[in-house]
């Protein structure tokens, strides 16, 4: 009922600890609370929040349009409403090193479990896009130092994302991941790996967790869990898929909508009112007040 039973502190805390088993964590995007909500019932280990995302749903395509504000709003309302630590996109910090150090603890005081920061240019655009640029060297690893030294709970994972590979290759991703770390990263995020051999080569460069990236359409192959668990990955996202399975759902109703004039042909593919109520919690919320729960839904 309403919002999360547990603090954002004890989520990082149990987070840091799962992560630090080895273990892979699957770590669903959420488009919304709503389906941040969904992601912990159907028994996830984490929510993803994505600056693409984000984007998108304000109409914006991926380049860096959105603000601070927007974004840590945007992870704020996702995170409070499930018992799952979540992870948001912080795109380049939003700034310099000092607007990267209000970007850590403006995530923080959203409740984010942790969020990660990219060596791209500004503006970035998205990581499977061709054309990126990245900044050099010391550019990257101030902003990881800044976002370290902004951190007040040492249990918010603070993660360096590096897009260098489609730039300069994979031993350029090697050594930028090798230094991110150097420089206070607690994990790593190798954008645009191409093959299981590329993310195993960042795997024996660091011994700091690493994610996967795992979008669809992109430059990776869409690697099951398991292959990656096999060579070493600690986190995998699908970023975009639940909004995409949502709007390519949104496109063919409407579709049918406008050809036949209704939706009744739709129906099995809708979320029943029954399972929005029970997803949403409406019987709790009778505590409070013995009006609002006093019916029955069919199914």
């Amino acid at each position: 009922m309403l919002y999360s039973q547990t603090p954002a502190a004890e989520k990082r805390r149990l987070f840091r600890e799962r992560l630090a088993t080895g273990e892979i964590m699957r770590f669903p995007g959420a488009f919304n609370p709503l389906s941040a909500k969904l992601i912990g019932e159907r028994g996830f280990e984490g929510v993803y929040i994505s600056g693409a995302v984000l984007s998108a749903d304000l109409g914006l395509p991926d380049i860096g349009l959105t603000t601070l504000t927007e974004v840590a709003g945007r992870g704020r309302q996702i995170a409070r409403m499930t018992e799952l630590p979540a992870i948001i996109d912080a795109d380049t910090g939003f700034g310099e090193p000092m607007n990267v150090a209000r970007t850590v603890q403006e995530m923080e005081d959203a409740g984010l479990a942790g969020l990660h920061i990219e060596d791209q240019i500004n503006p970035k655009r998205c990581g499977h896009l061709d054309g990126k640029q990245v900044v050099d060297d010391e550019t990257a690893l101030r902003r990881i130092r800044a976002a370290v030294d902004a951190r007040r709970d040492p249990n918010f994972l603070i993660m360096a994302r590096t897009d260098i590979a489609a730039v300069d290759g994979l031993q350029a991703a090697v050594d930028r991941a090798k230094a991110l770390v150097d420089a206070g990263a607690d994990a790593i995020f190798p954008e645009a790996m191409r093959s299981l051999e590329e993310f195993a080569a960042i795997r024996a460069a660091v011994d700091v967790p690493l994610l996967a990236n795992m979008t669809e359409f992109g430059k990776s192959e869409l690697f099951t869990v398991r292959q990656l668990a096999d060579v070493g990955m600690n986190i995998v996202i699908w970023p975009v898929s639940l909004l995409r399975l949502a709007m390519g759902s949104a496109m063919r109703g409407l579709d049918e909508l406008e050809a036949s004039g209704s939706l009744t042909a739709r129906l099995g593919e809708m979320q029943h009112r029954s399972e929005l109520y029970e997803l949403i919690d409406y019987e709790g919320y009778n505590h409070f007040d013995t009006s609002i729960f006093n019916f029955t839904v069919a199914r």
